[in-house]
């Protein structure tokens, strides 16, 4: 009998494969970085084929490091970067242009030109998404309309689109020889494309963004035994191995931090933040700013919504002191530069690369440093830093309590910034609620592996996974309402100072 479940995370800096056991423990893994492409100020770009090959190199690794076979594997969980869009030649395998990243804001033209048509209320009505260059029906559309001859390939049956996730499963089932298109209902979610309440593709949005459906995957539930197909004997596991189990990053993060009944939320810190708040079967419509989005379906049970947060450049700030400013050499330096200084010193750091995404939407918006002074060091730079990952979480927080009427009592976290104590602790203060990190904080992969585990009865139900979540470290707020206040009202008139910088089309 198999004894353990695999998950690929197919991240935006990197991809991973991950091992584990029935108790939910992480057994093995491996996890390899992949090229962030920037052809243009605002262009941001994957190579496909090198995910594919990281992919192949990952799995193997880590079954090497746990001395473990692939028929030791009952099942296998895909989870991957949202609304980052590849589109292939199914007769080649090859990628036609490369793939155009969730954090790209070349479509903002597209987007604009959707909500002066008054079309952009549609896409919110059906699919629960406002027109963002954050989505993948604009880049679609931007690739059929300006990488010569795939629109022709398109109509002709000779172009598939998908998430990165639909790009690994079409190759892990065999790619040009037999490969499954498919994905499942909360990536589909990201695509504006999809019809929320009948959870498939919508011939109204279809033809907003010119997308022929032929090219669409086929949407199936988040866990299913039978949806996915099996690994092909060839590259990387040499085994049948069924795929039982597809989730966007986010909602993977929400079922391995087992938020399954309404009005229970996490919060992921990654490249970007996203917060995510499980609404059960009711389709709740926001009015600040936030996503309305699948949060999984497993089976043939009703599909369960949720609000989401999505915050575009949180972890990636990090990296950006780290490989733009160079002043420090890895992540973990950060903490030891913010912990040298004991607040920001009136400087506030708006991290708007590629515009502000929730509650804001605005893709004029712009990076920016304000309330520098003479004295300001490296220090407070990466005290603030960490503070706008902290703020950014404060004005979804605040916008999913008006539309829920949810108040936080905790919030959970997960993801790779969670190691970051002091902005962990930033966090609590910040918010003013406590914050609380699980045993296993990298719970994307985990969540993957629990779709696919419960398609196999590896795990029972979702009562036999909340025995598994334990929590690691917890954080109380220590700052003064007062402080609160005060730090909050300065974030807010940084982010005004980013706006209207950009000129969008």
């Amino acid at each position: 009998m198999a004894d353990f479940v695999g998950a690929v995370d197919q991240g935006t800096t990197s991809t991973r494969f991950m091992i584990f056991d029935h108790g939910g423990n992480e057994v093995a893994k491996h996890q390899l970085e992949h090229a962030q492409i920037l052809p243009r100020p605002g262009w941001v770009e994957h190579d496909p084929v090198e995910i594919w090959e990281r992919t192949n190199s990952v799995i193997q690794n880590a079954l090497r490091h746990g001395n473990l076979a692939p028929e030791d594997l009952a099942a296998i969980g895909i989870t991957n970067q949202r609304e980052t869009t590849v589109v292939w030649d199914p007769r080649s395998g090859r990628p036609y242009y490369n793939a155009i990243v969730w954090q790209d804001t070349r479509t903002d033209a597209i987007a604009a030109a959707l909500e002066r048509s008054g079309r952009g209320e549609v896409i919110r009505r059906k699919a629960g998404l406002p027109p963002a260059t954050y989505f993948s029906g604009g880049k679609i559309q931007w690739i059929l309309e300006n990488v010569d001859g795939v629109r022709e390939a398109a109509e002709q049956g000779h172009a598939l689109f998908g998430n990165t996730d639909c790009w690994v499963l079409w190759n892990l089932t065999g790619g040009p020889d037999g490969g499954v298109h498919a994905t499942d209902v909360t990536n589909a979610s990201r695509t504006m494309l999809m019809n929320l309440e009948t959870l498939d593709w919508d011939d109204e949005l279809l033809g907003f963004f010119g997308v022929p459906r032929a090219m669409l995957p086929t949407i199936n539930a988040s866990s299913h035994p039978e949806a996915y197909g099996t690994t092909r004997t060839s590259r990387p596991l040499r085994a049948a191995v069924p795929i039982t189990g597809v989730l966007g990053d986010q909602q993977a993060a929400t079922v391995g931090q087992v938020c399954f009944a309404p009005g229970e939320a996490k919060n992921t810190y990654g490249t970007g933040n996203f917060l995510v708040l499980n609404t059960g079967t009711e389709l709740v419509r926001s009015q600040h700013g936030l996503l309305t989005t699948v949060a999984y379906r497993f089976g043939d049970s009703p599909a369960v919504y949720a609000l989401e947060g999505s915050i575009a450049v949180t972890g990636s700030a990090v990296q950006w002191l780290r490989d733009q400013m160079k002043i420090i050499t890895n992540a973990a330096e950060s903490e030891r530069l913010a912990s040298a200084v004991e607040d920001n010193g009136g400087m506030y750091f708006v991290p708007a690369f590629s515009g502000l995404f929730a509650p804001y939407w605005r893709s004029d918006a712009r990076g920016a440093i304000v309330g520098l002074a003479r004295y300001h060091t490296n220090e407070h730079l990466a005290r603030a830093t960490l503070e706008a990952i902290c703020y950014q979480s404060r004005d979804v927080v605040e916008a999913m309590e008006q539309d829920s009427g949810v108040h936080l009592d905790v919030l959970k976290v997960d993801g790779g910034v969670t190691a970051n104590d002091l902005c962990m602790q930033i966090q609590a203060d910040v918010l003013g609620v406590p914050v609380s990190r699980p045993v296993v904080a990298e719970t994307t992969a985990l969540g993957a592996a629990y779709a696919a585990g419960l398609a196999t009865g590896f795990w029972r139900d979702g009562d036999e996974l909340r025995t598994h979540w334990q929590e690691s470290k917890r954080w109380e707020p220590q700052w003064s309402e007062d402080r609160r206040a005060e730090g909050y009202a300065g974030w807010k008139k940084a982010v005004e100072r980013t706006l209207d910088w950009a000129t969008v089309d």
